[in-house]
């Protein structure tokens, strides 16, 4: 199952019953699901629209707004309970890792590869209208844990001894630049997404290459 894939799968469209008493929580988790889905085919948070999400969930829009004021909030639960996931399936991908360089390389390859998957969750989390006008402080989780798996290579002699803010900062838009060129210029001759890692990271973190790597 694809760990950062949080929407839940079913009917589209399908009216549905009065919840039973003490369900609005699920029927509230569900509206966040519907929206994850709609978000990821629009790729805009702008064209999305409470009465699709009520229609996706099968209840009335009026069901929609009882657990969220309007859009801006709908959209905003939906990101943060998308990234919390993201997190938890990158801490994940690096469970297998040998040493700390490799769980660097996991984590970073493993954002690439969920943006592959999700190009429209990703514009919306990191390029929508919403991510301009509203501060989503649940994003710093995910920037402090890379820096923490930098410094943890710096700690290990596996990379030059550095600011490891100051790296992790570096590397996070080197790789962002890199996911969202992919997602808006699909078309353009780019190597394989381990390729471009391995020069991110022994060019902007100093870790030797991996085999098959040339980081010139």
């Amino acid at each position: 199952m694809d760990k950062t894939s949080s929407a839940p799968a079913g009917p589209r469209g399908v009216k549905r019953g009065r919840n039973p008493r003490g369900q609005g929580e699920q029927l509230r988790e569900d509206i966040v699901g519907a929206a994850l889905r709609l978000l990821d085919e629009l790729g805009d948070d702008q064209a999305l629209s409470m009465r699709a999400v009520a229609r996706e969930v099968g209840v009335a829009a009026t069901s929609v707004y009882i657990h969220f004021a309007d859009r801006d909030a709908l959209v905003l639960a939906a990101l943060e309970r998308f990234h919390r996931e993201l997190v938890e399936a990158i801490d994940e991908a690096e469970t297998d890792a040998a040493d700390p360089a490799a769980k660097l390389r996991a984590r970073v390859l493993l954002l690439g590869r969920w943006v592959q998957r999700h190009p429209g969750l990703y514009k919306v989390l990191h390029e929508s209208t919403l991510n301009q006008r509203v501060a989503m402080s649940f994003k710093q989780e995910l920037a402090e844990r890379t820096t923490a798996a930098v410094q943890r290579c710096i700690d290990a002699g596996l990379a030059p001894a550095d600011d490891a803010a100051a790296v992790s900062l570096d590397l996070r838009a080197a790789v962002h630049g890199a996911v969202s060129m992919r997602v808006n210029q699909p078309d353009l001759p780019w190597p394989p997404l381990e390729v471009q890692v391995d020069r991110f990271l022994a060019k902007l973190v100093g870790l030797p290459p991996t085999p098959g790597c040339r980081p010139d």
